[in-house]
């Protein structure tokens, strides 16, 4: 359920230059075969989209990669209790 001030992404390496911009992230969503990143502050994250997807905005490549690394281990853990829960 998509609230009002909420940005929702499904790419991995947008929601990572979000959150390296210290954007909240509010959690994930699963959609069938995908995961939703959900950012609270709508209009930032839009701000900051258009600019990443012009290429017209830079980053900190550190913490560009720390942000990749910790929503990867945050969509792996997800995906471990799902599996698990199968399992089981």
């Amino acid at each position: 359920m998509r609230k009002n001030n909420t940005y929702y992404t499904k790419d991995l390496y947008e929601a990572s230059f979000l959150y390296a911009h210290q954007q909240k992230l509010l959690g994930l969503e699963k959609d069938c075969k995908f995961f939703w990143f959900i950012f609270k502050d709508k209009s930032a994250c839009e701000e900051l989209s258009v600019a990443y997807w012009a290429g017209e905005i830079e980053i900190n490549a550190k913490a560009y990669s720390d942000a990749i690394r910790t929503l990867k281990d945050r969509l792996f853990a997800i995906k471990e209790e799902a599996t698990s829960d199968l399992a089981q």
